[in-house]
């Protein structure tokens, strides 16, 4: 498996000198993950394509770059991957042209056959497609195959995101890239950090992914209370204190945060489902915990035997960054650190990480964690 990471700012392409001898010419897949108004460009892709003539091309928008050990705005960042065995095959599907993000979901899946199937890498739209739809439409039998990648960012402004495939990005897409064969190795892991604090309480009301109440008290008025001076800002202040979310019948909770609210009708939009009887308590953030979060979620990627990976995909919360800000960089240099400086990173903040919560689980939305996805492949 070769990998090379690469960026283009000011209208130049650079490589950084971790890379592990890809060429250009042989990349298989490239990954590509950038401000929205440059991916908004009508050139960009055919920027892209031009250096990489033979390669599968996946774009994402972001909230910020992640290269190597840094986080980076309004740039373009890249992984070319080429694979001793692993093949490839990539769908996509537009959620404009289904009535949920579950019937989208499912027809994607169906895009790729399992035989062989080692793992899938989802890239989705972050503003038009319900996340916790989109992964129960994913996990569509019991293959128990591995399923990350993330949701599409615009830097925290919540209006619309672009993905694409061999094309030029659009909003509403929804991307899939299925790796299949018996080389490739994958290892996933995902922390957030937070730190809980409030009592317990129930969700009375909601639909989907739109919340009504908590306690039978309004779920707004119930957030304006904690933001204080904070709420003019709103949906953006309430990412720093998300809901912690344990959905009937499961034992772990999920981090919720919104995308969006309804001032008329007193809603607030989340990037998954918030169901009726599901208990939250609110969170916060604390500086230290949130770093050591993030070189869990590296740590949880370790496969037997202590192997290096050949590269780390990282898939951080637009909420994460807020929280940093100067600072974001500790949480990359924490995941580096922990995986060994040499090993290659590239990745993206999001307004939603797709992950298991555990080993061999199947594939949940996380939002407010840093996830990451390892990969080997074998000789």
């Amino acid at each position: 498996m070769h990998v090379s990471i690469v960026q283009y700012a000011d209208n130049q392409w650079s490589t950084h000198t971790i890379s592990k001898s890809a060429t250009d010419q042989a990349a298989q897949l490239v990954l590509c993950f950038g401000a929205k108004d440059l991916l908004a460009s009508t050139t960009i892709y055919d920027t892209v394509r031009a250096r990489f003539p033979v390669a599968d091309i996946a774009l994402c928008s972001t909230a910020g770059e992640i290269y190597h050990d840094r986080v980076q705005d309004d740039t373009l960042v890249a992984v070319a991957l080429s694979f001793g065995a692993t093949r490839l095959r990539t769908a996509s599907v537009n959620i404009g042209d289904f009535a949920t993000s579950l019937d989208a979901a499912r027809q994607l899946a169906r895009q790729l056959p399992a035989d062989d199937l080692a793992y899938v890498l989802v890239l989705a739209d972050g503003a038009l497609v319900n996340g916790s739809e989109l992964v129960k439409g994913l996990c569509i039998d019991d293959r128990r195959i591995l399923i990350t990648g993330g949701l599409a960012g615009d830097a925290a402004k919540f209006q619309s995101t672009l993905v694409g495939l061999n094309g030029p990005p659009v909003a509403g897409q929804v991307t899939a890239i299925g790796f299949y064969g018996q080389k490739l190795l994958v290892g996933h892991g995902s922390a957030g950090g937070w730190t809980m604090f409030g009592l317990e309480k129930e969700i009375t009301r909601a639909t989907g992914n739109v919340l009504y109440e908590i306690g039978h008290e309004n779920a707004l008025d119930l957030y304006k209370k904690y933001l204080g001076p904070d709420v003019e800002h709103l949906p953006g202040a309430a990412l720093y204190f998300p809901l912690s979310v344990t959905i009937p019948g499961e034992d772990k909770p999920v981090v919720r945060t919104i995308l969006s609210i309804d001032e008329a009708q007193k809603t607030m939009t989340f990037a998954g489902d918030v169901p009726v009887g599901a208990r939250v308590r609110f969170m916060k953030a604390n500086f230290d915990r949130l770093t050591a979060a993030a070189a869990t979620a590296a740590q949880q990627t370790a496969l037997p035997g202590g192997v290096e990976p050949a590269l780390a995909l990282l898939v951080s919360c637009v909420g994460r960054k807020l929280i940093y800000g100067p600072r974001i960089d500790e949480e990359v240099e924490a995941v580096s650190e922990t995986l060994g400086h040499q090993v290659p990173l590239i990745g993206f903040y999001a307004n939603g990480e797709l992950s298991p919560v555990d080993e061999g689980g199947s594939c949940q939305l996380h939002n407010q964690t840093m996830t990451i996805t390892a990969f080997y492949e074998l000789p």
